[in-house]
């Protein structure tokens, strides 16, 4: 399912969003003036690379610092590919702006990075001994979703469908049951690449816990009740 739009009125600006989607598409940008060569030394050094933290020996190998916090933050604002970055930014899109409105700028920030940071914690813990570079803002975005869901449960999101893989099918789904579909779906992708590693190439791992952390840190940010939710939503 991908989310076209949302039910929920924002009261504001969504500024916050917008300067994140607007980092991430320059950064990506940046990416694409980059010969292959460059890209990579550019993913050695502000990729999360679990080996770098967990296998100590191969991080002074490399030139890499073990003890260098900077690539936890930076692997958020690097993408692979235009389908990956357009899908975060969209999702982001979908989903930010209402979180932001709800939370407030300040502690929408804090939330998106502990977020994302979570994630990155994760898979690192699950793969210490990955080479593998890992980038993108899917573990953030997954908290913004998670938070959303339980902050407007009843808000209505049209999605597109594809049937059968080639017929598009518009549908509106309540928020609560976007997010439990997807969370299952993740669980599901994590289970056969634990079962098959080596397949697909996707930081399932990172998702879940962004998610989860998402539930979590909403409710440490404790976020102030709704005078009015024009969707329904709690």
């Amino acid at each position: 399912m991908f989310p076209i739009r949302d039910s929920v009125f924002c009261r504001t600006t969504p500024a916050v969003v917008i300067t994140i989607i607007a980092v991430n598409a320059l950064i990506f940008l940046y990416e694409q003036t980059l010969d292959p060569q460059e890209f990579d030394l550019l993913l050695k050094n502000y990729a999360l690379i679990p080996a770098r933290y967990f296998d100590t020996g191969w991080a002074w190998s490399q030139g890499l610092s073990s003890t260098d916090p900077v690539p936890l933050f930076t692997s958020m604002f690097l993408h692979s590919g235009w389908f990956h970055v357009i899908f975060n930014m969209w999702t982001l899109w979908i989903f930010g702006p209402a979180l932001e409105d709800r939370l407030g700028r300040g502690r929408f920030i804090l939330f998106y990075v502990l977020c994302g940071l979570a994630a990155c914690f994760a898979h690192a813990i699950i793969y210490p001994y990955s080479q593998i570079p890992v980038i993108g803002a899917s573990g953030a975005v997954a908290g913004v979703i998670a938070a959303y869901a339980i902050s407007f449960p009843a808000a209505r999101l049209m999605v597109l469908v594809p049937l059968f893989l080639i017929i598009p099918l518009f549908i509106q789904i309540p928020a609560i049951l976007f997010a439990a579909f997807w969370f299952f779906v993740q669980i599901l992708q994590g289970y056969f690449e634990s079962a098959m590693p080596g397949i697909g190439g996707i930081a399932w791992w990172a998702h879940i816990w962004g998610f989860l952390s998402g539930l979590l840190f909403l409710w440490l940010i404790r976020p102030a009740p709704l005078r009015e939710d024009p969707s329904g939503g709690a």
